[in-house]
């Protein structure tokens, strides 16, 4: 039987062949939006692994016993090494900068290099390297005491284009800069593994992507392929059912049938890994992560080919043995249909239980990072599987609206018809549900969370304003922590002689100073003075007749407070010169050359501090995470909706060709054409409408729910530009039903009407 099902699938005719070629496109596009999002996560994976070797010294890979084998090919080396780990920056580009110092000839060596840079020596990475050689050194250069010896192999790079440097000094050097520390051994810990890692994505953000991504276009693709399969199976029942009158048994149409799937399937597998390395290469470098991938990180692992491999034809053969369930009553079960029993009220119960569970994290949170992530994770899962078990109900629900309202002709066939039979016109567009609530709930998290701490409150102006904060946090009496050495009055001068320059504001801090009441909170006041303050123009106003300011810590960008006026500190302008600096702002006109030579010279005049960034960039920087997931959002929704569409078209293309027998004889009849073709647009179009509008409103309560009980948030209404989107894939989806139109002037003749 096997034989002959392959025979039926490659050799039955014209019939034959194009359901094998519409079946295996389907499946190929949603195996290779499958295996490109599955190729991303291990992109994602394998380019955080090369961010391990930054983390040495801050957790040591013994710690982790989870990693025993990481731990055992860890070499420790006699000689220890200076390390310092720094961020600097240069138009809005982020640079790691590793300065080291060996004791000895074993200190470990970092990977992608020969050697240790020695002292007055550097080596970078070829992305900074090119930008060295086009850049004046004034602006990028001047940072990096010595010369550049060699560049840093791709090892030790997280993509083809970050900007790395590794600096050498000698110990004594070393051990006068802040925050440097001795080490061991290179760091070889992915930090999607090592809970107390700076640099990399954390453990969270890997979990949370691969749930996200996983969850949200699992139910789609399996949707496609279903679809797809059910095609190819609905249309041979009647075929099966004659062979069921020859004598051929149940088993034996179920394994003709599974054959005739598995073939479709499996070519359209096929088909969707050879598109998938068709757009490899292009993919690697859209930046998912914020930078492009290497070609080879941008891969598939054996565990996701066998798993695609394999688990799409299986999944198509249950899909063909489901769709012929009724084949296997009786031979006759093709012919003689009834109507299946009305959809009830309970299948909204799976939806209810979802949202509720959402509900139920507002009164009793989930307690730890993992469960957080496997009971939201389950939650909208729920929902997804609600919508679609619900789905039969409100497209009913809508049909009987319609009746009740329509006094067409095809208002009324295309109402009796949903009503007959609501399951099946909800399927067509299930896919397309799925893929509105993802969206829905997607932008209205991502919306939400960027307004709420994404955007510095001060606006754009803050590009301008370059801030070096020389505080490494605050004791438990809120007083700055480590400081920087009194600036003098000739390095204020180096950075106003800065063409574009347009004034420096020096922030102090006096350690023995009382902490003031500000906005609630308890805060050691800077100490500034009235005339920089004035250059500085975006951060208030002294009383009158005062020379030093006491102000809160508030320049960071978050909030506007050009209008506030500060009172006189307890010190004059000879007195504050001489205190400890917290921070140093510099006002520029915006131009890329101001901001960049006022950093370089910061950066040189305070060796070894943390890099100066504008107050735009801080704000990049702290929402780089929600950038991140911005961009999944984006993959998820510009993935989904493709395979909701081809889900769509299929089903819509397959129902037409299941119902050319009653079509035909309506048309034999005397019902023209053309009020045929408005029952299929209404069959398609009410349930479309109907549960979109179901599916858009969940999708933004249960960002809302989620909102609430994770982040204490109130979701944030979308802005128009989703409505637009909403209302553009719901067009595209009416385009496709039209598309699928013409079909029924070629099945409905004549001859599909004669008796078998």
């Amino acid at each position: 039987m096997i034989r002959f099902g392959l025979r039926m699938a490659v050799a039955g005719g014209r019939e034959a062949l194009v359901r094998l070629l519409v079946t295996a496109s389907a499946v190929g596009l949603g195996v290779a939006l499958l295996l490109i999002t599955t190729a991303a996560i291990n992109g994602t994976n394998s380019q955080n692994a090369r961010y391990a070797w930054f983390n040495s010294g801050v957790a040591s890979p013994a710690d982790h016993t989870d990693n025993t084998s990481t731990a055992k090919d860890t070499k420790e080396a006699k000689d220890p090494l200076w390390w310092l780990v720094e961020a600097d920056h240069f138009d809005g580009r982020i640079i790691g900068r590793v300065t080291v110092a060996a004791t000895g000839p074993d200190a470990p060596l970092p990977p992608g290099m020969s050697r240790l840079p020695g002292p007055g020596e550097y080596m970078a990475s070829p992305a900074l390297a090119r930008l060295l050689d086009t850049t004046p050194p004034s602006e990028l250069g001047d940072r990096f005491p010595g010369h550049l010896v060699d560049t840093i192999g791709p090892a030790a790079l997280p993509a083809p284009d970050s900007l790395v440097v590794v600096i050498g000094r000698t110990p004594a050097q070393a051990q006068q800069l802040p925050g440097v520390r001795q080490i061991t051994a290179i760091q070889t810990v992915s930090p999607n593994r090592c809970g107390t890692c700076p640099i990399g994505i954390n453990d969270n953000g890997i979990s949370l992507i691969l749930a996200v991504a996983t969850g949200a276009l699992i139910f789609p693709v399996l949707i496609l392929i279903g679809t797809a399969t059910r095609l190819s199976a609905a249309r041979r029942e009647q075929r099966f059912a004659a062979m069921r009158l020859v004598g051929a048994t149940p088993r034996q149409v179920a394994v003709v049938s599974a054959v005739e799937s598995t073939v479709a399937a499996a070519a359209g597998a096929v088909l969707g890994f050879l598109l998938f390395l068709l757009v490899r290469a292009p993919l690697a470098d859209i930046p998912f992560t914020g930078t492009r991938f290497f070609p080879a990180d941008f891969a598939l692992r054996l565990p996701d080919v066998l798993l695609v491999g394999l688990g799409v034809p299986v999944a198509a053969a249950v899909a063909a043995r489901l769709a012929l369930r009724r084949v296997n009553i009786s031979p006759l079960g093709v012919s003689r249909r009834v109507t299946p029993r009305p959809p009830r009220a309970y299948r909204l119960i799976p939806l209810a239980l979802g949202l509720g569970e959402l509900v139920f994290f507002l009164v009793r949170h989930p307690p730890t990072v993992t469960a957080q992530i496997w009971s939201y994770l389950s939650a909208f899962l729920l929902i997804m599987a609600g919508l679609v078990v619900a789905g039969p109900w409100l497209t009913m629900a809508g049909a009987r609206a319609m009746a009740r309202r329509t006094r067409r002709p095809a208002g009324l066939i295309a109402a009796r018809r949903l009503a007959d039979n609501p399951a099946a016109g909800f399927r067509a567009i299930s896919g397309l549900i799925l893929a509105l609530f993802v969206t829905s709930a997607t932008v209205g998290i991502i919306t939400t969370m960027v307004d709420e701490r994404g955007r510095p409150h001060g606006g754009t102006r803050y590009a301008n304003v370059l801030r070096a904060d020389y505080t490494d946090g605050y004791d438990e009496q809120n007083r700055p922590a480590d400081t920087a050495d009194p600036i003098g009055d000739d390095a204020v001068a180096r950075l106003r002689a800065i063409p574009g320059v347009r004034g420096v504001l020096v922030g102090h801090t006096d350690p023995a100073a009382a902490p003031a009441m500000y906005d609630g909170d308890l805060h050691v006041p800077n100490y500034v003075e009235c005339g920089q303050l004035a250059d500085v123009a975006y951060f208030g106003t002294c009383e009158p007749g005062v020379r030093v300011a006491a102000v809160p810590t508030v320049f960071g960008g978050w909030r506007d407070v050009s209008a506030s006026v500060w009172p006189a500190a307890p010190v004059g302008p000879e007195q504050v010169a001489q205190l400890r600096v917290t921070h140093v702002v510099v006002n520029t006109d915006g131009s890329s050359a101001a901001l960049e030579q006022a950093r370089t010279q910061l950066a040189v005049d305070f060796p070894g501090r943390r890099a100066a960034m504008t107050l735009g960039e801080v704000a990049v920087e702290s929402s780089a995470q929600l950038a991140g997931y911005q961009r999944l959002a984006d993959v998820v929704i510009v993935a989904g909706f493709p395979i909701a569409g081809c889900s769509l078209a299929v089903s819509v293309a397959g129902g037409l060709s299941e119902r050319r027998r009653p079509f035909g004889l309506l048309r034999l009849t005397g019902v023209p054409l053309r009020m045929l073709r408005r029952v299929v647009a209404l069959e398609s179009a009410v349930p479309l409408l109907a549960v979109a509008v179901a599916a858009v409103a969940t999708g933004l309560l249960a960002a809302d729910l989620f909102l609430r009980s994770q982040l204490d948030y109130t979701l944030h209404p979308p802005g128009v530009v989703f409505y637009l989107f909403v209302l553009a894939g719901l067009a595209a989806a009416l385009g496709i039903i039209a598309a699928t139109l013409p079909l029924l002037n070629r099945i409905t003749g004549p001859e599909t009407v004669r008796n078998e």
